[in-house]
């Protein structure tokens, strides 16, 4: 039997098969602006007996394909846990929400917090950053890193932060600095996060912040602890709606 798994993102979509309990397919793309479309060009060929979606779009999905589906907490802590079996603690960072989720000693969701309603602190916030500053994404976080020291940021707000950037610049402020000062903002607002749901245990960093050399530093500096960043951050999600879809947890 396949196992199938679909997160259907604000950014991204990406999906996971298993038989047997091991991955035997995974795919990603751009969710554009019809991601049921792109779901269906992402599922073109892909041979599953059951499936369950998540994310952001899951519920257009189950109208769509006729699926079952299930929380964005669920699917990640259970997709967590998959991969890292003394995982206590759960931080997200995607493209326009983040959420820290913790666990207890057998898996189980304790207490979750989700900011879903505003772009400051995600992937967006941080995309749009690195385009006031010049940077490409693949970049931003290794130019941040360069820097000496950092410039304060006053806002989260995404309109003010960026009038805020693009005023620095025209001071001539050095680019890194702003850079490295832009992320120091998001970690503050992600450790305030994982304080009040729990910094217990070991640490996982998914989504597609966490592939952001700058952040992962950072964080583990903030936190004084190292922190657990899966090889494909962003499947983490897909993972676990696969395993429920099996039924294997």
């Amino acid at each position: 039997m396949r196992y199938a798994g679909i997160d259907i993102g604000s950014r991204t979509i990406e999906l996971v098969v298993l038989r047997d309990g091991e991955i035997i397919e995974s795919r990603q793309a751009d969710s554009g602006f019809d991601p049921m479309t792109q779901a269906k060009d992402l599922l073109a060929g892909v041979e599953h007996d059951h499936i369950i979606a998540t994310g952001y779009g899951r519920h257009l999905f189950e109208l769509s394909f006729d699926a079952l589906t299930v929380t964005e907490i669920k699917a990640y802590g259970v997709g967590a846990r998959m991969l890292f079996p003394n995982v206590r603690t759960i931080l997200d960072i995607g493209g326009q929400d983040s959420k820290t989720i913790a666990l207890n000693e057998n898996g189980k969701i304790t207490k979750f917090e989700m900011n879903d309603r505003c772009a400051a602190g995600t992937g967006k916030f941080l995309e749009i950053m690195a385009h006031a500053l010049g940077f490409g994404m693949d970049e931003f976080g290794v130019e941040a890193l360069k820097a000496t020291k950092d410039l304060h940021i006053n806002s989260m707000c995404t309109v003010f932060a960026e009038s805020e950037v693009t005023s620095l610049v025209a001071k001539g402020e050095d680019r890194r600095e702003i850079a490295l000062g832009l992320h120091r903002s998001v970690v503050r607002r992600a450790v305030g996060m994982l304080k009040r749901v729990s910094c217990n245990g070991n640490i996982l960093f998914a989504g597609g912040v966490a592939k952001n050399s700058c952040m992962c530093s950072l964080l583990e500096d903030a936190l004084e602890q190292k922190i657990t960043v899966p090889q494909n951050p962003q499947m983490v999600g897909a993972l676990g709606a696969a395993i429920l879809a099996g039924g294997i947890c």
